[in-house]
């Protein structure tokens, strides 16, 4: 899914008629794509953000999400609306800085009493503790929706976005997920994850497969049906390309697949082709290879052509990941005796150490801002999540106590961590804070889950 570009427009009346919208629906039918009107600037996003998602003592800002209001109550409208209401729900509390109050508090209803600022008494919802209010009217006609939202902040009696989507009924959830991505941009400068999927490994009738799923855990779908070892999936920026090694035909080979026509490009170089890395923006990706005897990281073509040879030196290379410019990569090696954290030059392949706690440390993954790695390290037998800079200071240990944790992944707008964990069992897809707080399991599915690896938000279609 593409976030369409904020513009700016000419400021309209927040008592705008809702009921022209009727007018409009034999329009519509005969639009097939959804389209999307901006009808107010997005008052005071672009000077700062109101949160900064790194600060680890960060404070949740309640905001209330009333009913919408059915313009012409009919029964289509008043269901639609409650769906809607409950995707915006789930997915701004899903972003572990707002706290999306329970609607029991709430003294006003706004699909009642109307949705514009006019039409607000703001003193009932600063009573209740709400910061921000979010309301919504939504029109539908023969399957074609027209959906206005605007969010409010309540102590300042300030419309900060509104907005009007139009389309058809199954168009909604991308209609709400596009406000929240407006939300998250005024809130924290950042689109947020609305649109981001997840790309995960399960256990299926005793093999293991490649799933995905929605950034909130939802809409779980099967990506390989190869009955055998499939494993370390990784998404092109565009989000049209997932790499992975299967041991498909016997050897581990690389797999790339092509998700518009579902069709693979396989590189099964004698060896091991195992653990893919896409250059960001760049339809190139980094792999382990071992046919030359070493297990070393090449830089491939989209097509699995090497054009380089990344690490040269004696010993296991593997787990690549590229910074957000592309400049530099992580990656895991044993030149040291044991697995450690390195970072490299792409241009040159030259290398640093990044840690030197432990003796095991595994699977980095650098954070969109490119300031910070997670990784997997083994201290005293515990398997867990650290965090480190990508300058080697600060280190911060994100999970302890609970299980073996492992597969760390950022969210787009490096808010959250991904991850897998057997604190309940099996092993399971977990989210956490990029500071360690608000862990939660992800979805319940058949099987054991690992391998979580996040999308871009933008590169979805």
């Amino acid at each position: 899914m593409v976030f369409i570009t904020r513009r700016n427009t000419t400021n309209l009346r927040d008592t705008t008629n809702f009921m022209v919208a009727l007018n409009s629906c034999r329009f519509f039918l005969l639009c097939g794509l959804l389209c999307i009107l901006v009808f107010f600037p997005a008052v005071a996003m672009a000077q700062h953000a109101y949160i900064n998602i790194k600060d680890p003592l960060i404070r949740k800002i309640p905001v209330a999400i009333p009913f919408f209001k059915a313009v012409t109550g009919h029964e289509e409208e008043v269901t639609l609306g409650k769906n809607a209401v409950d995707i915006m729900s789930n997915a701004l509390d899903f972003t572990g800085y707002l706290f999306v109050m329970d609607k029991g508090a709430f003294i006003e209803n706004p699909s009642i009493k109307g949705i514009t600022g006019s039409e607000i008494n703001y003193k009932n919802w600063t009573v209740i503790g709400s910061e921000l209010l979010i309301t919504g009217g939504i029109v539908e006609q023969n399957g074609a929706v027209r959906l206005e939202l605007r969010l409010f902040d309540t102590f300042k009696e300030t419309l900060l976005i509104g907005k009007v989507y139009t389309g058809h009924k199954e168009d909604v959830k991308s209609m709400v997920y596009r406000f929240c991505a407006e939300i998250s941009m005024l809130l924290t400068g950042k689109m947020g994850v609305f649109g981001s999927r997840i790309a995960f490994v399960s256990t299926v009738s005793g093999n293991k497969d490649i799933f995905t799923c929605d950034f909130d855990g939802g809409n779980i779908s099967r990506v390989t049906s190869f009955n055998n070892i499939t494993m370390s999936p990784a998404w092109s920026s565009d989000g049209n390309f997932l790499s992975f090694t299967s041991y498909a035909k016997g050897n581990p080979n690389l797999y790339i697949r092509d998700l518009r026509t579902n069709k693979d490009i396989v590189v099964a170089k004698k060896g091991l082709n195992i653990t893919p890395a896409w250059l960001p923006g760049q339809f190139a990706l980094a792999a382990t290879l071992s046919f030359s005897g070493d297990q070393d990281i090449y830089l491939l073509t989209g097509t699995g052509e090497i054009k380089r040879q990344l690490t040269k030196e004696a010993g296991i290379d593997i787990s690549p990941c590229f910074s957000p410019d592309g400049t530099k990569f992580a990656f895991v090696s044993k030149r040291s005796g044991t697995p450690q954290i390195y970072i490299g030059d792409t241009g040159s392949g030259s290398a640093t150490r990044l840690t030197f706690q432990g003796n095991y440390n595994t699977s980095p993954a650098w954070s969109p801002d490119g300031d910070k790695i997670a990784y997997v390290g083994i201290v005293k037998n515990s398997i867990n999540i650290y965090v480190i800079g990508a300058n080697g200071s600060g280190l911060t240990q994100l999970t302890s106590g609970q299980g073996d944790n492992e597969d760390p992944s950022w969210s787009p707008d490096g808010n959250l961590i991904a991850f897998s964990s057997t604190r309940q069992g099996a092993s399971r897809i977990f989210v956490m804070t990029s500071t360690g707080s608000d862990q939660k399991l992800l979805f319940t599915f058949k099987g054991a889950q690992t391998d979580p690896t996040w999308s871009s938000a933008s590169g979805n279609k």
